[in-house]
C-alpha cells in the first residue's frame, strides 16, 4: 500500500462541513511601506500578518535596497512562509507585500503574488486585491512571447514593465483601460506605487509612520499594528507614487466610488475603518436593527463566533434579550493538510465550534451569524445546539440573502450554488432544521453602514453590477483555459 507522506505544511482550507462548504474568500491583502532605516521587512511582515484574513493560499514579499528587489514568495500562512531568519536577509528601505486567495489563476507557487519582472530599465514587483473584468482584452495587448499569463495580476505586471516608459508613465496610460476592482501595489528599485480603481471596490489606505516613512494596507487595522497613523484613503480613480521626494497624486480616472457592501458585513476586520465608518460599529447597528426587524422570544443572544459576534451585541442590545456566548470556538484550527473521510465531516464542526451545554441548555437560542452560502455549516450548527439541548434555535443573519456571484474578487459560490438563490427564506429554515430565519433587509444594512447606496456596491445582493461583465471574462480559470500552457515563471532575481 502507497501513503502519502505529509510535508507537514498546513496546505488546505479545514472547512466546517465538506472541502466543498466555505466561506466567501476574499481575493487578498495587500501592503506597501518606504520608510528608509526602518526594517521594511518586518513592518510588511506585521502588516500581512493583520491581513491574514483576506488570503491565507500563499504570501510573499518584494524588497528593495535601491539597487535591486529581491522577492521571497511560497505557499501557506505568512507565518508559515516567513520566519525572522528569513526577514533578517530581506534588507532594504522600500517594500511590498501579499497574502493571497486566488479568484483568478490556481493556488499553485507560480500565481504567488507579488508578481515580478525585469524588464531594460530595471525590476517591477506587482501585488494586486481585486479582480479585472477585462482581462482577455488586456492579455491580448502582450507581446507574443508572454502570452502564457494565467492570472490578470502576471497581465498587469508585463504590461506595466514592458512598456519602456518610466513606471509613472506607463502607469497612467495603462490604467485607465483597466476594468474592475483592484487596489494596487507595486515597485520598481527606488519607488513605491498604489492605485486604486475608479470605483474603489476594495478598500485601500494611506498612512504615516512616526519615523516619516509612509504605507499603503487594504485595511487601517494593518497601518494600527504597524505604528502607521493613517492619513486618508487612496481615492477611486487615484494613482500615489513615494519616494525620496514624498507623496505625490495624480489622476488617471473620474471617480464614481461603489465601496463593496459585503466588506462590512464579512470581509473586513472588526477593528477597520471604511469611508469613516468603523465596521465594528456598523456590524453592532446591523444587529439593532435586525432585532426590530425579525424580533422573536427567546432567553439567549449568542454569535457564532468570530464575525457573526459584532451583530449578536446589536441584536442583544436592540431586542433585550441577555448575551452569552454559546459557543467556544477553537483559534487553533484553520487548515490542514488532513482530508477528512466522510465520517469525520459529520464532526468536522466541532473541530472549530463546540456548544458550551451548560449555557445553552433548555434555552430558546437566538443564533447569530453574518450570511448563508449554501446552507451546510448552519444545518449542522443547528444540530449540533440542538444535541446541546437547546430548546429552539432561531437563525437570524446579518446580511441580506446571497443571491449573485461576485466579479469584483470574492469567490462566491456560483449562483446554481447559492442556496438563497434556489430555496426561499422558509425552504432554507426547514433544510437547516431552525425554528425560525430571517435575514436583515438590504436598506437596513446600507443605512447602518452609513455610506449612501449610490455609492455602494450590492450586487451579490441585488444583482446591479456597477460595471457590466462579459460573459466571456467571467471565470477564475479563464486564462489557464485560454492559454492551455503552464504559467509563468517569475523572472531572473525572484526567488
Amino acid at each position: 500500500m502507497n501513503v502519502a507522506q505529509s510535508d507537514g505544511r498546513l496546505s488546505m482550507d479545514l472547512d466546517p462541513i465538506d472541502p466543498l462548504e466555505r466561506g466567501p474568500q476574499d481575493a487578498c491583502g495587500v501592503f506597501g511601506v518606504w520608510a528608509p532605516g526602518e526594517e521594511v521587512s518586518k513592518l510588511t511582515y506585521f502588516g500581512l500578518y493583520a491581513l491574514q484574513h483576506r488570503g491565507q493560499e500563499s504570501a510573499g514579499i518584494a524588497l528593495s535596497d535601491g539597487e535591486r528587489i529581491l522577492v521571497y514568495k511560497d505557499m501557506g500562512l505568512v507565518s508559515q512562509v516567513f520566519n525572522e531568519a528569513t526577514l533578517d536577509s530581506l534588507r532594504g528601505h522600500l517594500a511590498i507585500g501579499h497574502c493571497r486567495y486566488s479568484t483568478t489563476g490556481s493556488p499553485v507557487w507560480e500565481n504567488a503574488q507579488p508578481t515580478f519582472y525585469t524588464a531594460r530599465d530595471g525590476g517591477l514587483a506587482l501585488g494586486h486585491n481585486g479582480n479585472l473584468i477585462n482581462t482577455p482584452e488586456l492579455a491580448a495587448m502582450l507581446p507574443s512571447d508572454r502570452l502564457g499569463a494565467t492570472t490578470d495580476t502576471e497581465v498587469l505586471t508585463n504590461l506595466l514593465a514592458e512598456s519602456g516608459r518610466a513606471m509613472e508613465e506607463a502607469a497612467l496610460d495603462l490604467l485607465p483601460r483597466v476594468q474592475g476592482a483592484f487596489s494596487l501595489v507595486f515597485m520598481d528599485e527606488k519607488t513605491l506605487y498604489a492605485a486604486r480603481d475608479p470605483q474603489g471596490i476594495r478598500p485601500f489606505v494611506l498612512g504615516r509612520l512616526e519615523s516619516g516613512g509612509w504605507a499603503v494596507a487594504s485595511e487601517t487595522a494593518a497601518l494600527d499594528i504597524v505604528g502607521a497613523t493613517m492619513v486618508r484613503e487612496i481615492e477611486p480613480g487615484e494613482l500615489i507614487t513615494i519616494d525620496e521626494r514624498g507623496v505625490r497624486s495624480m489622476r488617471f480616472a473620474e471617480a464614481a466610488p461603489k465601496g463593496c457592501l459585503f466588506e462590512y458585513v464579512y470581509l473586513a476586520r472588526p477593528d477597520t475603518t471604511i469611508a469613516g465608518r468603523s465596521v465594528n460599529s456598523a456590524r453592532v447597528e446591523v444587529g439593532r436593527r435586525l432585532a426590530k426587524e425579525h424580533p422573536v422570544e427567546a432567553d439567549l443572544v449568542i454569535p457564532v463566533p468570530e464575525s457573526g459576534t459584532p451583530a449578536a451585541v446589536g441584536y442583544a442590545e436592540g431586542s433585550g434579550i441577555p448575551f452569552a456566548q454559546g459557543l467556544v470556538k477553537n483559534s487553533y484550527v484553520g487548515r490542514t493538510f488532513i482530508q477528512p473521510s466522510q465520517t469525520l465531516r459529520q464532526l468536522g464542526i466541532r473541530l472549530k465550534l463546540n456548544p458550551l451545554r451548560e449555557v445553552i441548555e433548555g434555552k430558546r437560542l437566538v443564533v447569530v451569524d453574518d450570511s448563508i452560502v449554501r446552507g451546510n455549516t448552519q444545518r449542522a450548527l443547528v444540530r449540533m445546539l440542538r444535541e446541546a439541548g437547546a430548546a429552539e434555535v432561531h437563525v437570524r443573519i446579518s446580511s441580506p440573502p446571497v443571491l449573485w456571484p461576485c466579479y469584483y474578487g470574492v469567490d462566491f459560490a456560483t449562483k446554481a450554488e447559492l442556496i438563497a438563490g434556489n430555496l426561499s427564506t422558509e425552504e432554507i429554515r426547514a433544510s437547516i432544521d431552525a425554528d425560525s430565519l430571517a435575514y436583515i433587509a438590504l436598506d437596513e444594512l446600507i443605512a447602518a453602514t452609513q455610506v449612501p447606496k449610490s455609492r455602494l456596491c450590492r450586487a451579490c445582493f441585488d444583482g446591479v453590477y456597477p460595471i457590466e461583465v462579459d460573459e466571456d471574462s467571467r471565470g477564475k480559470y479563464l486564462l489557464e483555459k485560454s492559454c492551455g500552457s503552464k504559467p509563468l515563471t517569475t523572472a531572473a532575481g525572484a526567488q
